[in-house]
């Protein structure tokens, strides 16, 4: 992962490294789709399910470029900066991204109540 967490860097590395998937590897960006440790639980609540709620629309639901476009700009969508103060632990998720291609996402993994009240989900592609 870059210092920099440059969204636009991280889906170019999926893209360069997306050929390994045709050699079997698996590509495995693993982080949350809420890191907000101080406001884990009931606190977390609202700002979880937003921007859960947003995300899970952007990879299930958005073609390539378009999904590409709104994962670089995530600090804009609902509640970005209070789902991740800092975005390490979404980052990894731009790298799968990249490596999907014009692959959809699929949620694979929802959890609307995770620490007593914070949605978080996991994604496939392919």
């Amino acid at each position: 992962m870059r210092s920099d967490y440059s969204p636009e860097a991280h889906l170019a590395v999926g893209r360069s490294i997306a050929p390994l998937r045709n050699e079997g590897v698996l590509i495995i960006g693993s982080g949350l789709s809420y890191h907000n440790l101080r406001e884990f639980g009931p606190k977390g609540k609202t700002s979880s399910h937003q921007f859960d709620e947003w995300l899970t629309n952007v990879v299930c639901g958005s073609k390539s470029e378009e999904r590409n476009s709104s994962l670089i700009n995530w600090s804009q969508a609902p509640s970005a900066r209070q789902a991740h103060p800092r975005e390490d632990h979404l980052i990894p998720l731009l790298v799968a991204v990249g490596a999907a291609e014009a692959d959809l996402g699929e949620r694979v993994y929802h959890e609307d109540a995770f620490f007593g009240g914070v949605a978080v989900s996991s994604f496939r592609f392919g």
